[in-house]
């Protein structure tokens, strides 16, 4: 699925490459700077804010996440989203 990411801190939409397998992917592959550990959900270090959108996981993830956050690591956007970065 096609979709687009909005960083909140610029106005800057990405696009996904081809074969993405999940957020942090994506935000690799435009050369935005995240921080991560893991790329699994265990540890939360790349937790994000959701500010628009719908993310979905493919299994939950095990760190513990607020409401309004997310793991880009193991998760992929729904639609468009726009994040706090």
């Amino acid at each position: 699925m096609k979709f687009l990411v909005t960083l909140s801190t610029t106005g800057a939409q990405l696009t996904p490459p081809t074969n993405s397998r999940n957020l942090l992917e994506t935000l690799e592959h435009h050369q935005v700077p995240i921080e991560y550990q893991c790329r699994s959900g265990y540890c939360g270090s790349c937790r994000l804010r959701l500010l628009k959108g719908e993310v979905c996981y493919q299994q939950p993830p095990l760190a513990f996440i607020q409401a309004g956050e997310i793991l880009p690591c193991c998760c992929q956007p729904k639609g468009h989203i726009e994040i706090e970065l």
